[in-house]
């Protein structure tokens, strides 16, 4: 019998930016170590504004400069049964944690967690870069950066 695959979902405020680049940054290196079919991997937002939407362009292009080319995705919004259906659920700030403990059902089996708590550098926000200069990658270059630090660690312990 196979055993049930793990599952993470990475949640922002607008599923355009943080937690699309931490889902893309999580996909890579689950093929890079040949466990993609061992694991359930998600993004979604707190916000509904860009439901349907695919990612920011400054967080395709910031993925594009690392590498990361055949990600794809839609925003959508965090749902009761994602609570039951992930593991883990990883928020970004700590109003996305509020936020998230503000709308845990009574059945929540998941367990949320900031992943900046996986930064070995110890930086636990990941900002959110939206409001920067357009023609500025660098907020999302350090998002990408923290993401693969906090990803990798988080699979490391897993």
């Amino acid at each position: 019998m196979a055993s049930k695959k793990k599952s993470v979902l990475f949640i922002c405020l607008g599923n355009i930016c943080r937690s699309p680049i931490a889902e893309a940054v999580f996909l890579r290196l689950l093929n890079e170590r040949s466990l993609k079919d061992e694991w359930e991997v998600d993004s979604a937002a707190l916000g509904t504004w860009h439901i349907g939407h695919g990612p920011n362009n400054r967080t395709m292009k910031t993925l594009k400069k690392f590498g990361v080319t055949d990600y794809k995705h839609k925003a959508r919004a965090v749902t009761r049964d994602d609570f039951t259906r992930y593991d883990v659920i990883f928020g970004m700030d700590d109003a996305n944690m509020e936020e998230l403990e503000e709308r845990k059902p009574t059945n929540c089996s998941a367990k949320l967690k900031m992943l900046g708590e996986y930064d070995p550098k110890g930086e636990r926000i990941i900002r959110d870069p939206y409001f920067d200069d357009e023609r500025d990658l660098g907020g999302f270059d350090t998002v990408y950066e923290q993401c693969v630090r906090c990803c990798t660690n988080f699979l490391d312990q897993s």
